[in-house]
């Protein structure tokens, strides 16, 4: 093998290295969509979300809320996606709050 050759090969093998490596360093996103629907029925559709972060939903929260994306997400009823009684919801399914408990007002992603 000459050594062009080689040059040639270990360059590429850094190249693709270092082009993997900035890719990762990019927002992933869960491919999909995610609905939301208020009480007054105001529907809100966000595509692809960021996979980390904590996504805050409208102020007055949400009573439904549609998993369309890739990903699983978990529901919150605090504004920082934290505290008790969270819920688990898988993609391609959805959840509604039970009467006369607080609506989600944030979500996560599951990843």
């Amino acid at each position: 093998m000459s050594v062009r050759r080689r040059l040639t090969t270990a360059t590429g093998a850094v190249l693709l290295t270092l082009a993997v490596a900035g890719c990762s360093g990019l927002g992933r996103t869960a491919v999909g969509t995610i609905k939301s629907e208020t009480q007054h029925k105001f529907v809100v559709t966000v595509t692809s979300p960021l996979v980390r972060g904590c996504h805050r939903l409208p102020p007055s929260g949400v009573t439904r809320i549609e998993n369309n994306a890739l990903t699983d997400i978990i529901m919150y009823r605090t504004r920082n996606c934290d505290g008790p009684n969270s819920i688990y919801v898988p993609t391609n399914s959805a959840n509604w709050t039970a009467p006369n408990t607080l609506p989600w007002r944030s979500y996560s992603v599951v990843h």
